[in-house]
Formats: structure tokens, C-alpha cells, sequence
């Protein structure tokens, strides 16, 4: 096994090479004025642009200011956030946890109940319970997620005057902003910080507003998780090895949940790990919908405005996080696959 994982993290470092080679040669597409921005750090230096050219060679040969701009981004300089009035290290900080916490509460809703709903349709196949799920899956997948985001915060919201959008409520976050001595933020995650600084309050409070978001989340990806789940259960209960136990005596109890559901769960991790990588960008629609001011939102308005460090910056933190997800799902493989063998 760490052989295996040796071999795969030296792979990885040669796809984020690539990736790194593929970005800065779309980055290399803009004129030099406009590539001075990965390299601004201050709103000071944004109004001497000539000089950051001559000052970083940005007419110097590819190669040259390749190593240039890597050296760069190890050292945390990525550039000054138009959007964010800032650098974009710092800027990134500030809106990640947001990112996070919505995904740290979705991932295991959408893993449990994709297995769960899968299984279900898979063993009641042309059942009630498989005809249901499957129209669920289909409306769930098809609904736009930005229509649906803006149904619930108009039936919540607008018409019931509940659950509102943003990330913590006015009053508490101007509590939080009059009492910096009493309020710390240790990780960035209200439902975390709350609990920490003793305010239960806060914790309840973000947890309230993660409710809408999580819910139009989760519908949507759900859905494919469950299709997913549903196919391999069909495809493995048609197997031998399922014939060859039922001939033995094996009740369904084993079959379905020992066997053949662990079989299945392959290619829903596969998917659910996709998912859940592209998710750490911010689902973009439920960010600007809910006014939740994470790494979605923060990419949508960059775009808008061309704000190309932070376009940058976050394409970067893509590659990372994708590399790691594969080798994390090529880990799992093995442990719940005990036919792969790595050595």
C-alpha cells in the first residue's frame, strides 16, 4: 500500500506541473499590462503597472517568467483581488470557510442518502419504491439549480419569513464586529467558532441559514448519486457470486447489504468524489442566490469583472484538490474492494 501511494503522489506532482504549465499559458494569451496583475500586491503598485512589467520581466522569454511567477505562488503572492480590495491569499482565506462549512454538512447527507435511496430502488427494482425514486432522481437532476435555490428562498423567506439568506444574520454579525474581544475566529466556520467562543447562539444561527443551501444542494446531486447507486445494485445482483449464495442459503439480508451493495458503492464513490471536488469551488448558483460570500460567489463576481489572479488563484486550488481526490478514491477502492490489490 505505500509503494502504491508513493508511486500515485509522484504521478500527482507531475499533473499539477501540467496544470500549472496549462494555466500560465492562458495566462501568457493577455497582454503584458494585464498579466502585471498576478504579481500586485497593493492598490499602490496597481497604479504603476509599467513599472511592475519592467520590474517582474514580463517581456522576458516563457520560460523565464514561468519560474518567475512559480517561484511566486510559493510564496504566497498571487496577486491583488479587484474584487475583494485585497491581496488574493488573504481574500482566499476569508471566503474558503464559507465554502467549506456548507460542504462539510452536505457531503454526508448526499453519501447517505445517495447509498441509501440507491439500494433501496436497486433491491425493489420496477417497484413502487424504484418508480419513486426514479421520478425524484429525474426532477431532482433536470430542475435548474439557481430555480431551485430561488424557489425555496421564496417560499422560506419571502412568504414564511424564515431561514434568510447570507451567512449569519445582521444583528449577530455586528455583535461579532463590536466584540473582537470576546468573539475569536479560530477556523472560520460559525457552527465551529460559535461553539468555541461559548456563543450557542451563533452556532444555531449559521447552522439556520445553512439549511436552504444544503437542501438545494443536496436534491440535485443526490439524484445522480441514487441513479448511480441504483445501476450497480441491478448490474450486481444479477451477477453468479448473488445465484451461487442464494444457492448456498444466504439470506437477502447478507446478500444485498454484505455483498452487493459493497460492490455497487465503486462507481457511486467515483461519482460522489467528482462531485464533492468540484463542489470546494462553490456551487457558483446557490452562493449568489443564498448571498453567501464563498469561493462561488467570489468566482462569479471575478469573472464578471476579469479579475484574473483570483481566476487564477482558484484554478490552482482546483487542480490541487481534484489530485488529491483522486488518489484519496484510489485508496478507497482497495479498502472496500478487497479484488484490487495494491503493492
Amino acid at each position: 500500500m505505500l509503494a502504491f501511494i508513493t508511486r500515485r503522489a509522484l504521478l500527482l506532482v507531475l499533473v499539477l506541473f501540467g496544470v500549472s504549465v496549462l494555466l500560465f499559458g492562458i495566462l501568457m494569451t493577455f497582454s503584458p499590462e494585464r498579466r502585471a496583475a498576478a504579481f500586485v500586491t497593493s492598490p499602490q503598485q496597481a497604479k504603476d503597472i509599467p513599472k511592475i512589467i519592467t520590474q517582474f520581466g514580463l517581456d522576458d522569454p516563457v520560460y523565464v517568467q514561468y519560474v518567475r511567477w512559480m517561484k511566486e505562488v510559493f510564496q504566497g503572492n498571487l496577486g491583488w483581488s479587484v474584487v475583494a480590495s485585497r491581496p488574493v491569499w488573504e481574500a482566499f482565506w476569508t471566503y474558503f470557510p464559507v465554502t467549506l462549512e456548507m460542504n462539510l454538512f452536505a457531503a454526508p447527507i448526499v453519501l447517505f442518502f445517495g447509498i441509501w435511496l440507491g439500494t433501496l430502488a436497486g433491491i425493489h427494482r420496477d417497484r413502487w419504491i424504484d418508480h419513486t425514486t426514479r421520478i425524484l432522481a429525474i426532477v431532482g437532476w433536470s430542475l435548474p439549480t439557481f430555480l431551485f435555490a430561488l424557489v425555496l428562498l421564496m417560499v422560506f423567506y419571502g412568504y414564511f419569513q424564515i431561514l434568510s439568506p447570507g451567512v449569519l444574520s445582521d444583528q449577530l454579525s455586528l455583535f461579532i464586529i463590536d466584540n473582537p474581544d470576546t468573539y475569536t475566529s479560530y477556523t472560520g466556520l460559525y457552527t465551529i467558532d460559535g461553539i468555541l467562543n461559548g456563543y450557542l447562539n451563533i452556532t444555531l444561527d449559521a447552522l439556520a441559514h445553512l439549511v436552504c443551501p444544503i437542501l438545494t444542494y443536496v436534491i440535485v446531486v443526490v439524484a445522480l448519486n441514487m441513479r448511480v447507486m441504483r445501476s450497480g445494485m441491478i448490474e450486481e445482483l444479477s451477477r453468479d457470486y448473488v445465484t451461487t449464495a442464494r444457492a448456498k442459503g444466504a439470506d437477502n439480508h447478507t446478500i444485498y447489504k454484505k455483498h452487493a451493495r459493497r460492490n455497487a458503492m465503486l462507481p457511486v464513490i467515483t461519482v460522489a468524489g467528482q462531485l464533492m471536488a468540484m463542489s470546494m469551488e462553490g456551487s457558483i448558483a446557490v452562493e449568489v442566490v443564498y448571498n453567501r460570500h464563498g469561493i462561488g460567489w467570489w468566482l462569479a463576481e471575478s469573472a464578471i469583472q476579469l479579475d484574473i489572479p483570483v481566476l487564477m488563484c482558484i484554478c490552482l486550488f482546483m487542480g490541487v484538490v481534484f489530485v488529491f481526490t483522486n488518489l484519496t478514491l484510489d485508496i478507497l477502492y482497495a479498502y472496500i474492494d478487497p479484488r484490487i490489490r495494491l503493492t
